[in-house]
C-alpha cells in the first residue's frame, strides 16, 4: 500500500504548489488535470503488476486512495469547464451561472443519497460489495460506465466516492466566487465562519501554525480530508489575524529539516501531557 500512498502524497504536494503559485484558474486547472492524470496512470500500472495482499487492502485502496486521486482529476476537469464558460458580463449573470452549477452538483448528492449517507457515516457493512472488484451486486450499481469497461481498476462505487469529494470542493470554490461577486471589497466573507472580526492573535511562530495546518490536512481532520490547504490556510489567517505568506514554501522548509520536522506538534503533545499531570495533582 505504501507505493499507492506515496503517489497520493506526491500529487498532494504538487497540487498544493500550483494552488499557491498560480493565480489564473484556467492555467491552474490545466496543470492540475495533467498532474492528476499522471498519478492515476502510475497507479494503474502498479495495479497491473501487484496483487493486493488482502481484501482489506483492496477495500482501502478503492474506498480511500483511488478516490482521493480521481477526485482531483474530476475537480480540475469540472473547474476548467465551468470557469472557461463563465460569462464575463454583469455580476448578476455570473452569480446566476455559478448558482446554477451549484444546483447541478447538489443534484448528484440527491440522486445518490443512500450511498452518500453511507459514505458520510463511515459505514463499512457493504464495503465488500462497493469496493471489491468482481463482487458487486448489479442492483446496487450507480450509473458508472467505467466499472464495466475497466473492471481491473474499478469497483462499483469508487468513482462515486471520488465524485462526492470533487463536488464538495467545487461547491466551496463556487460559493467563494459568488461571495467575491456579491461583496464590493472582494473579501471572501462567506468563507468566514465568524460573524465579526476575530480578536484572537497567533503569538507563536508563523511556521508553527503552518505545521499545524498541514498536520490537520494530512490526517483528514477537516471536511473528512476534502478541504484543500489554500482554504484551510485562509480560514486560519482570518481566525488568528495573521498573514501566512507563502505557506507552501515554508512547508517545504519544514519537511526538509534534518532533525525534528514535527517540532511544534511534539511541543503540543508535551504541553498537553503536562496539563494532564497537573490536573491530577
Amino acid at each position: 500500500m505504501k507505493r499507492y500512498k506515496d503517489i497520493l502524497k506526491t500529487l498532494g504536494t504538487e497540487l498544493d504548489e500550483i494552488e499557491t503559485r498560480i493565480e489564473d484558474v484556467l492555467i491552474r486547472a490545466e496543470k492540475g488535470i495533467r498532474l492528476a492524470k499522471k498519478a492515476l496512470q502510475e497507479t494503474r500500472k502498479l495495479i497491473d503488476k501487484h496483487e493486493f495482499k488482502s481484501e482489506h487492502d483492496e477495500i482501502t485502496f478503492f474506498k480511500k486512495i483511488k478516490p482521493s486521486l480521481n477526485s482531483k482529476l474530476i475537480y480540475y476537469v469540472k473547474l476548467f469547464n465551468i470557469e472557461s464558460r463563465r460569462p464575463r458580463s454583469s455580476k448578476k449573470s455570473q452569480t446566476k451561472y455559478l448558482n446554477g452549477h451549484i444546483d447541478k452538483l447538489q443534484s448528484f448528492f440527491n440522486e445518490n443519497l443512500e450511498f452518500y449517507h453511507y459514505y458520510r457515516r463511515n459505514a463499512t457493512s457493504l464495503d465488500e460489495q462497493y469496493f471489491l472488484r468482481n463482487k458487486a451486486d448489479i442492483r446496487l450499481l450507480p450509473d458508472c460506465l467505467l466499472f464495466y469497461t475497466d473492471e481491473q481498476f474499478s469497483t462499483s462505487h469508487d468513482s462515486t466516492v471520488a465524485t462526492i469529494i470533487a463536488y464538495d470542493m467545487l461547491i466551496v470554490h463556487l460559493k467563494t466566487e459568488i461571495d467575491k461577486l456579491e461583496n464590493n471589497n472582494g473579501m471572501e466573507q462567506a468563507m468566514n465562519p465568524f460573524s465579526q472580526q476575530s480578536h484572537l492573535f497567533w503569538t507563536a511562530h508563523k511556521t508553527d501554525l503552518i505545521e499545524l495546518i498541514y498536520a490537520l490536512h494530512s490526517c483528514g481532520a477537516v471536511n473528512s480530508g476534502t478541504a484543500d490547504i489554500k482554504e484551510m490556510a485562509a480560514a486560519f489567517e482570518r481566525l488568528y489575524n495573521i498573514d501566512l505568506g507563502n505557506y507552501y514554501h515554508t512547508f517545504v522548509e519544514i519537511r526538509s529539516r534534518k532533525s525534528n520536522n514535527t517540532k511544534f506538534l511534539d511541543k503540543l503533545k508535551t504541553a498537553l501531557l503536562k496539563r494532564y499531570e497537573d490536573s491530577d495533582e
